[in-house]
C-alpha cells in the first residue's frame, strides 16, 4: 500500500485576491518603453509609476488613499530629458527616490508629505556620470544613501547620494548590465550581462570573486541574493525556454536547481520576501503569477500556486513588508500595471481565521533605518539590515501598516548631506548637517549633545524655531489675503456708485423720450381729424350737385 506524504509548510494554501477596480488606479498611461524594467515602485507611503510623457521623461507619483480614476492632468516627476527607464524607492527614506533615464543622468528626488501639488521638476542631486543610458538603479540594504546605477555604457557606479560623490566605479563588463542585487548585508553584488554570464564583486574594490555562465540563452537574465546567502536566477536556455536556477556562491557554475517554465518571450522578473523566503515570478507580458518557497529540502525550490488573470502585465511593484496588513494575515501586496491603463492590486494571504497576530507569518521584517552610515560601510564595516517586530512598532494606516517614524532620532555629523530634509529646496550643493537614523552611525559625542539640548517634551529649540518660521510665513500670508480682500471690496464699493449715479439720467431720459411719444400721439390724431371733416365736406358738396 503506497500514500503521499504532503509536505508542511505555512505557506501552502496561500492564494491571491485582487481588490475590486474603484479601489485600484485607473487612466495611467504607462511607459511604452522596450527597456526591460517592472516600470513600478511601491513603499508604504506612495506609488511610483513611469509613465508616457512628451518632451522627455517622467513619472507619477500617488499616494495610497488616492485610488480611482487618476487625472489626465495629475502632477508628474519630470525633470528628465529623455524616458525614464527605472525607478527605486530609498529603503530607509521613504519620501526619496531614484530615477535613471535615457538622458544619461540619475536624479534622486524628495516627494513631500501628501504627494505632488504640483509637477516636480527640481531634484536634489543630479548624478552625471554614465555616457548612455542608464537603465538600472539599485539602493543599498543597510548603508545610509548608497546607491548603485549601471548603464548602457556597461559601467556600474556606486554614489554616496548625500554627498554626490563616486564611492566605487566597476568597468570589468563587457556588455549591457542586465541586473545587480546586494546581499543581505551588502558585503557581496551579484550582476548578469549580456554576454551570458553571471558575476560576484566585492563592492567596496570592484574586483571579481568568481564568475560563470548564468543561463546559455540570449536574451535578458536576472539574479538575485537571497537572505542566507544563495543566488536564485531566471533566463532562457538555447531553445527560447525560460527557466530558472538555485546557485551557492562558491559554486556558481554548478547549479544546485535548474527548471525549464515555459516557451514564453517575456523575460521574468524575481520578486522575493525575505520574511517568508517565497519568490514569486512575474513575466512581462504574462498574465500569471508563479510564487514557490525555496526551502533546505529537496527539491529546494517548491512550487505553491499560480495566481491568473485575463489580462497581460507590462509591469509591477511589490509592498514591503512594513506596508502588509497583518489583521488580515497578508504576506505580500502587488501592484500590476495592464495595457489599458488600470493599476492592479493583488494581496497575497495564509487563510487563517483567528484574528490575532500571528507571529509565525510576521518575523522581524527590515525596518526603514539604516544600519551604518556610507562612511562606514565604504571603510570596511558590514551590518546586517535593521529589523523590526510588527506587532510592536506599527499603527494603522488605511489598512496599511507603517512603523512609526515619530519617535526617530536624528544624529548629526559634520559631514555634507544633500538629502537633509531640513536643507531640500535650498540649496543642491552639500550643506552642513546630515540626517541619520536610528543606529545610522552618527558620534556617541553628538548623540549625547543633541539629547542634552532637547527639552523635557521632546520638542528641541530647532523645531521651535521651525515652527515660529511657519506662524511667520502663515501670517504674511494672510496678511496678503487681506489686504486683496480690501482691494477687491473697494472695487466692487466703486462699481455699485458707478451704477447708482447712472441711474437718475437713465429715468430722466426715458420721461422726456415718452412725453414726446405722447405728444407725437396727439398730432396724428389732430390730423385725423381734420381729414375726416374734409372728406364729409366733399361728401356734401357732390350730394347737392
Amino acid at each position: 500500500m503506497s500514500f503521499r506524504v504532503v509536505r508542511s509548510s505555512k505557506f501552502r494554501h496561500v492564494y491571491g485576491q485582487a481588490l475590486k477596480r474603484e479601489q485600484c488606479y485607473d487612466n495611467i498611461r504607462v511607459s511604452k518603453s522596450s527597456w526591460d524594467s517592472t516600470f513600478c515602485a511601491v513603499n508604504p507611503k506612495f506609488l511610483a509609476i513611469i509613465v508616457e510623457s512628451a518632451g522627455g521623461g517622467a513619472f507619477i507619483v500617488l499616494p495610497h488613499n488616492k485610488v480611482g480614476r487618476i487625472a489626465a492632468d495629475h502632477p508628474l516627476v519630470g525633470g528628465h530629458k529623455g524616458p525614464v527607464l527605472d525607478i527605486s524607492w530609498c529603503p530607509h527614506n521613504d519620501n526619496v527616490i531614484a530615477s535613471g533615464s535615457e538622458d544619461c543622468v540619475v536624479k534622486v528626488w524628495q516627494i513631500p508629505d501628501g504627494g505632488l501639488s504640483r509637477t516636480l521638476t527640481e531634484p536634489v542631486v543630479d548624478l552625471v556620470f554614465h555616457q548612455r543610458r542608464v537603465g538600472l538603479v539599485v539602493w543599498h540594504p543597510s548603508a545610509l544613501n548608497v546607491l548603485l546605477t549601471a548603464g548602457s555604457d556597461n559601467q556600474v557606479v556606486i554614489w554616496n547620494v548625500g554627498t554626490g560623490e563616486i564611492l566605487v566605479h566597476i568597468d570589468s563588463h563587457p556588455d549591457i548590465v542586465y541586473s545587480a542585487c546586494f546581499n543581505w548585508d551588502g558585503s557581496k553584488l551579484v550582476t548578469t550581462c549580456k554576454d551570458k554570464k553571471i558575476r560576484i564583486y566585492d563592492p567596496r574594490t570592484g574586483e571579481v570573486e568568481s564568475e560563470a555562465v548564468c543561463h546559455e540563452g540570449s536574451k535578458a537574465t536576472r539574479a538575485i541574493f537571497l537572505r542566507h546567502g544563495l543566488i536564485f536566477t531566471t533566463g532562457f536556455n538555447r531553445s527560447s525556454e525560460r527557466q530558472y536556477s538555485l546557485r551557492a556562491p562558491d559554486a556558481l557554475s554548478d547549479p544546485i536547481v535548474m527548471v525549464e517554465l515555459d516557451t514564453s518571450n517575456g523575460v521574468m522578473f524575481p520578486l522575493y520576501d525575505p520574511d517568508t523566503n517565497l519568490i514569486y515570478l512575474c513575466g512581462k507580458g504574462d498574465s500569471v503569477i508563479r510564487y514557490f518557497e525555496v526551502t533546505p529540502e529537496p527539491p529546494f525550490v517548491h512550487y505553491i500556486n499560480t495566481f491568473q488573470t485575463p489580462d497581460p502585465q507590462r509591469g509591477i511593484g511589490m509592498m514591503p513588508k512594513r506596508g502588509c496588513d497583518v489583521t488580515t494575515c497578508e504576506i505580500s501586496k502587488f501592484y500590476r500595471l495592464n495595457n489599458n491603463g488600470l493599476c492592479q492590486v493583488i494581496s497575497m494571504t495564509v487563510p487563517r481565521k483567528s484574528d490575532l497576530f500571528q507571529e509565525d507569518l510576521y518575523p522581524d521584517t527590515l525596518a526603514e533605518d539604516a544600519a551604518i552610515t556610507a562612511e562606514k560601510w565604504i571603510m570596511g564595516e558590514d551590518a546586517d539590515p535593521v529589523t523590526f517586530s510588527l506587532k510592536d512598532r506599527v499603527s494603522i494606516v488605511q489598512g496599511g501598516y507603517v512603523s512609526q517614524s515619530a519617535t526617530k532620532s536624528l544624529s548629526v555629523s559634520k559631514k555634507a548631506n544633500i538629502l537633509n530634509k531640513s536643507a531640500v529646496g535650498t540649496s543642491k550643493s552639500a550643506s552642513s548637517a546630515t540626517l541619520g537614523s536610528c543606529g545610522g552611525g552618527g558620534s556617541s559625542a553628538s548623540n549625547n549633545n543633541s539629547s542634552a539640548s532637547a527639552p523635557i517634551s521632546g520638542i528641541t529649540e530647532k523645531d521651535l524655531r521651525d515652527i515660529t518660521d511657519e506662524i511667520r510665513k502663515l501670517k504674511a500670508i494672510i496678511v496678503k489675503h487681506e489686504n486683496r480682500i480690501r482691494a477687491l471690496e473697494a472695487t466692487i464699493r466703486e462699481q455699485e456708485e458707478h451704477a447708482e449715479s447712472a441711474a437718475p439720467k437713465a429715468n430722466n431720459t426715458t420721461t422726456s423720450s415718452s412725453s414726446n411719444d405722447t405728444k407725437a400721439t396727439s398730432d396724428s390724431n389732430n390730423t385725423n381729424k381734420e381729414d375726416a371733416n374734409g372728406s364729409a365736406a366733399t361728401t356734401a358738396a357732390s350730394e347737392d350737385v
